[in-house]
């Protein structure tokens, strides 16, 4: 990373505040859960909010690490960014809030408080959705040099946001679990808040749309790292072109897997008990990455042939 970039992450002081404050509240949230008896639909009452400050500062780090590859400095981006801060902030003074009256943030419209609070959530992550959008545009128009870094920052971003589309289906009428001031549920085919896999709860009797979710978010991290991956294990000797080509293959299967998952919750299928539909379509995903990943290869050239070429 050059000077530079270091400037420019140095200047957007709003991410840097977000990141320690969010890693801070997930150890502060990590004593909850073990010193806290409370359980709040089916887990302990402090696990939504160590899981989304942990998510909020790999989030805060990430964005700040891009708008480092950015050739200079852009306004609009860091104003985005700005926005991002002001509304991941609010979304976890509102989780952190409700968790100390004892209540659930998400879908809760049982009073007129958590009601406002919950559209006041909502609202504030329809906004963040957009600056995130911003921010994948003046990355997309203003890329890196490097082109392996270029498309792992545009893949990653673009598939962060087909995580954020993963949960709508969570708010819509038909998912509505018939409670009174329910608004919406994450588990298809069960009541939220049943058996559900070690820490991230996750249902292990029906659907659940947080996995998707879950998985679409992280590409925001995966597809850096898929690309870093590649800088440090393919030989040397292979172009540059081969490795773009292979991390959009990555990036393919990656937003191939966010929609399967996502599909595979909307049908009431719990992750580790698929049925054979689902077996052939993930068969079917292997195999198209494979086989795309194998042309990839074969038609690999070494930098010093394509100069002769």
């Amino acid at each position: 990373m050059t000077t530079a970039s270091h400037r420019t992450v140095r200047r957007h002081r709003p991410l840097m505040v977000l990141v320690p404050a969010t890693a801070l509240l997930a150890v502060v949230a990590a004593v909850g859960v073990l010193v806290d008896p409370r359980v709040l639909t089916g887990v302990p009452i402090w696990l939504k909010p160590f899981k989304f400050s942990v998510s909020f500062a790999l989030y805060g780090a990430t964005l700040a690490w891009m708008l480092s590859l950015l050739p200079g400095r852009s306004r609009i981006a860091e104003w985005a960014a700005t926005v991002v801060v002001a509304t991941s902030l609010i979304e976890m003074v509102v989780i952190v809030g409700q968790v100390l009256r004892g209540t659930t943030s998400h879908y809760n419209e049982t009073t007129p408080l958590n009601a406002a609070l919950w559209q006041v959530m909502g609202a504030s992550i329809m906004v963040l959705f957009v600056a995130h959008g911003i921010i994948g545009i003046v990355l997309l128009r203003r890329p890196p040099a490097d082109r392996v870094a270029a498309y792992a920052v545009g893949l990653g971003l673009g598939l962060s946001l087909l995580g954020m589309l993963a949960a709508v289906p969570m708010v819509l009428p038909g998912q509505a679990p018939g409670v009174a001031g329910i608004a919406g549920a994450h588990s298809v085919g069960v009541p939220d808040g049943g058996p559900g896999l070690p820490l991230v709860g996750w249902s292990t009797t029906g659907g659940d749309l947080r996995i998707g979710h879950f998985v679409g978010l992280h590409a925001l991290q995966a597809l850096p790292i898929a690309a870093i991956l590649l800088r440090r294990f393919l030989p040397a000797r292979w172009d540059e072109s081969t490795r773009v080509r292979l991390l959009v293959v990555a990036g393919g299967a990656y937003g191939v897997l966010t929609l399967l998952l996502t599909w595979q919750a909307l049908r009431g299928q719990p992750l580790l008990r698929p049925d054979a539909v689902t077996l052939t379509a993930a068969a079917v995903l292997v195999a198209a990455t494979a086989t795309a990943t194998g042309l990839v290869l074969a038609r690999r050239r070494r930098p010093d042939v394509a100069l002769v070429a």
